[in-house]
C-alpha cells in the first residue's frame, strides 16, 4: 500500500458492498435456473418483466433492469427463438419492439417464480428482522435521483 494515497476502506464502501452482494445474490439464483432451464440472468430479467408488465418494449426493460440495450435485445432474441416470447413492432413507432409471453413462456415463468420466491425466503431467514430495514433502504436508493 502506498503512503501517498488517502485512507480508504474499500470493504466498508457501500457502493462496493452493494455491488458485490447484488452479484452474489443474482449469481446464486442464476446458477439454479441456468442448470434447470438453460436461461441466463438477462433472459430471466426479460422474461419476468414481460410476464409482469401490461405492455413492455425492449427499451422499457432496458431502463427498468439497467442492462445495455444490446443485452436485452440478445436475451429477447434467444427467448423468442426458444419459443418463450414473441416480438411485435409498434405500429406507431417502428423503433419499438413489444414483447409478449407465449404459452410456453408463461409455463416457464410459472416454474421459475416459485424458485425465486424460495430463494428470497432463504434470504429473509438469513436476515431475519433486518430484512424489513434492507427493503426500506433499497426502496429509498432505487428511487433516489441525486446521489
Amino acid at each position: 500500500m502506498s503512503d501517498d494515497l488517502p485512507v480508504f476502506d474499500l470493504n466498508g464502501f457501500v457502493p462496493y458492498q452493494v455491488s458485490v452482494v447484488a452479484h452474489d445474490l443474482s449469481q446464486g439464483l442464476a446458477d439454479d435456473y441456468r442448470r434447470r432451464f438453460g436461461i441466463t440472468i438477462p433472459e430471466w430479467r426479460v422474461l419476468v418483466n414481460v410476464g409482469y408488465s401490461d405492455k413492455v418494449s425492449v427499451r422499457d426493460i432496458q431502463k427498468r433492469v439497467r442492462l445495455e440495450k444490446s443485452k436485452v435485445s440478445r436475451a429477447a432474441t434467444r427467448l423468442e427463438a426458444a419459443g418463450y416470447l414473441t416480438k411485435r413492432i409498434d405500429p406507431d413507432d417502428r423503433r419499438l419492439l413489444h414483447l409478449e409471453l407465449t404459452d410456453k413462456g408463461r409455463a416457464l415463468l410459472a416454474e421459475i417464480v416459485p424458485i425465486a420466491k424460495a430463494y428470497q425466503e432463504r434470504l429473509t431467514r438469513v436476515l431475519g428482522p433486518d430484512m424489513a430495514a434492507l427493503r426500506r433502504s433499497l426502496d429509498i436508493l432505487m428511487t433516489a435521483r441525486d446521489l
